[in-house]
């Protein structure tokens, strides 16, 4: 379930809204949306809510019992009394106790349930995402979301808004049980705070700049670092190791002088929150031991007094702490939120049918595409492809092949024209519907961290073993994983870094059979395997032709010489189309792409 649409003003408008909420510590709009996420823990937090008054009420009367154990009894020499107030004592240090456990139990119950929700949440709305926004989004920052973001929500959530209440009613309680105990005094302590409160206005304007510079270093050093790792192939095989390291360290350097300015302004804050305790550690001690000698003041009561002192500025330390926490939080709430808000750019329609089981048959009528507003990859594309036809799509880098197919899937949608499926309009059928009926082999093979059986399952988990040897036997995979130790159940490691690329192609081109789809799709899969990959590759389309429609996007014109029909693609629009023999006798793009790979072959 999604809570964005709980009512609360939308985090419209990309980083606007994070720029806004940086360095506030309150934001309507983050506190709007927070309800749902407690609600389910509200339990939980009230029983760790009554364990913070609890220990918060029975250390407050610590202070009381030493003042009244010091003036009463320990100078009347009253052992009796004294006894007493040893068994308060012990009574008040089991309340302490059990407070602090029932606090520190049901305040973790309640964050991970709450960071459990969110992460789900946040994990189920990304996996609905259309793939435009991981186009212009960053791996590593989505995972900082995920991660870092939902965390520091959550501690806020829990932890932090229970500290902030604790520590107000402490400091509001001290001051009450002090003026009580003596007004004069009380009155000369709580000098101090309008210096405190001055201190710390001036402080957190620092503390603001500094800390949003520490959130924008970590983000950089993030995104920078998971894109090295996703890309350590590529960055060993150029040599780019030292480049790539001069990049890295200086982002990181950002990310350590961002530091160490928010250290040194929490390292500033500490110890003048120190010396205004002294100050009025002294101010209670030259006043009070004036009174205390001249006999209108309990010694006891002094020292009971010395020690609230210490208490009161305790959580005037934490409120302090919890100030930089709240603004992170909200940030970080503001991001989340924001992430929350994005709407699927490709949505099922409110009447949308479940697409029943196709021939084949693939229409492209008029349609242009552009990834970005007025550059058009495709341009008022006109295509029919035949039920068990297999038609090959080729053309220059960037001519729109690979667009064209992800039309078909809607995976993304075409700013004019139409697409169908049978005569069914792509825009009118679910989503899900229209992707069971098509099976993809990517140009890049991605395996999932699992065995081979569970690659090839992937899609379709319900498949018995049979039918996944079934489905690799067509594809060509069952003889090299047959050979392997532990056949179907070999681990393939982190995107298949246990098999080879031709391998792991195989792989992929079984997992798409697997559904027995009537389209198939293979978007340049033989680009980057070798030959006798694509031998069995070759081999396994045969098996297939006439069966179900096959759509092939080529850069390697060998791979087409025996399809139905060639397409041939030029800057978005058809250039020519016909079979092998036929384009050859135009002598046209097609016959000039052949004639320089038949050139470059023999080089």
């Amino acid at each position: 379930m999604s809570y964005y649409h709980m009512g609360a003003a939308p985090f419209a408008g990309g980083h606007h809204g994070r720029d806004e909420t940086a360095g506030k510590i309150y934001d309507s709009r983050v506190i709007a949306r927070l309800p749902p996420y407690l609600a389910p823990v509200k339990g939980w937090l009230g029983v760790a809510a009554g364990g913070v008054l609890v220990r918060s009420a029975a250390q407050l009367t610590v202070p009381y019992l030493v003042a009244v154990a010091t003036d009463r009894f320990i100078q009347a020499g009253d052992f009796a009394g004294l006894n007493v107030i040893v068994a308060i004592f012990v009574g008040m240090s089991l309340l302490i106790w059990g407070g602090s456990y029932l606090e520190t139990r049901f305040l973790a119950y309640a964050g991970q349930s709450v960071l459990f929700r969110m992460r789900n949440e946040m994990f189920d709305h990304l996996q609905k995402l259309s793939l435009s926004y991981f186009d212009r989004n960053k791996v590593g920052t989505i995972m900082s979301r995920v991660q870092n973001d939902v965390s520091q929500l959550q501690e806020m959530l829990t932890q932090g808004i229970l500290t902030i209440i604790t520590s107000f009613l402490t400091l509001v309680g001290i001051a009450v049980v002090m003026i009580i105990l003596n007004a004069k005094l009380a009155l000369l302590t709580l000098t101090v705070v309008p210096v405190l409160g001055l201190v710390l206005f001036v402080w957190q304007r620092y503390a603001r700049r500094a800390f949003l510079r520490v959130r924008q270093a970590i983000a950089v050093v993030n995104a920078q670092l998971q894109e090295s790792i996703a890309g350590i192939r590529v960055t060993q095989s150029l040599s780019r190791e030292d480049e790539n390291f001069r990049q890295f360290d200086s982002a990181n350097r950002a990310h350590l002088d961002a530091n160490i300015e928010a250290v040194r302004l929490q390292a500033f804050m500490m110890p003048t929150v120190q010396v205004l305790t002294a100050a009025a550690y002294g101010l209670v001690i030259v006043f009070g031991g004036f009174q205390v000698l001249e006999g209108t003041l309990g010694a006891g009561v002094l020292v009971g007094f010395l020690l609230y002192i210490q208490r009161f500025f305790d959580p005037v330390l934490e409120l302090t702490i919890m100030y930089t926490d709240l603004q992170r939080s909200m940030a970080s709430g503001a991001r989340i939120f924001e992430l929350l808000d994005i709407k699927p750019e490709i949505i099922d329609r409110e009447k949308a049918i479940e697409l029943p089981r196709v021939r084949g048959e693939v229409k492209f009528d008029r349609v242009s595409f552009s990834y970005l507003p007025g550059v058009e990859v495709l341009h008022e594309v006109t295509l029919t492809v035949l039920p068990g036809e297999t038609l090959a799509i080729v053309g220059p880098t960037g001519a729109g092949k690979s667009s064209l197919m992800n039309l078909a899937t809607r995976l993304y949608e075409a700013t004019k024209g139409e697409v169908t499926i049978d005569d069914y309009n792509v825009k009118d059928v679910t989503q899900a519907s229209l992707r069971r009926q098509i099976g993809i082999v990517p140009q890049d093979p991605f395996l999932f961290s699992g065995t081979i059986e569970d690659n090839i399952r992937y899609g379709h988990l319900e498949a018995d073993h049979e039918a996944v040897v079934k489905a690799a036997t067509i594809a060509g995979a069952h003889a090299f994983i047959k050979n392997l130790e532990r056949g179907y159940e070999t681990p393939v490691g982190e995107r298949g870094g246990n098999l080879s690329a031709g391998e792991r192609q195989l792989i992929c081109l079984a997992r798409a059979i697997l559904s027995d789809p009537p389209i198939l799709i293979l978007d340049e899969a033989t680009s980057s395997v070798d030959t006798e990959t694509e031998r069995i590759m070759q081999a396994s389309l045969g098996r297939l032709a006439g069966k179900r429609t096959c759509l092939i996007i080529a850069h390697r014109l060998s791979t087409v010489t025996g399809a139905d029909r060639i397409v041939v693609l030029e800057k978005g629009k058809i250039a020519e189309t016909g079979n092998h023999r036929e384009l050859l006798a135009k002598k046209g793009l097609y016959y000039q792409m052949f004639e320089a790979l038949r050139r470059s072959e023999s080089v």
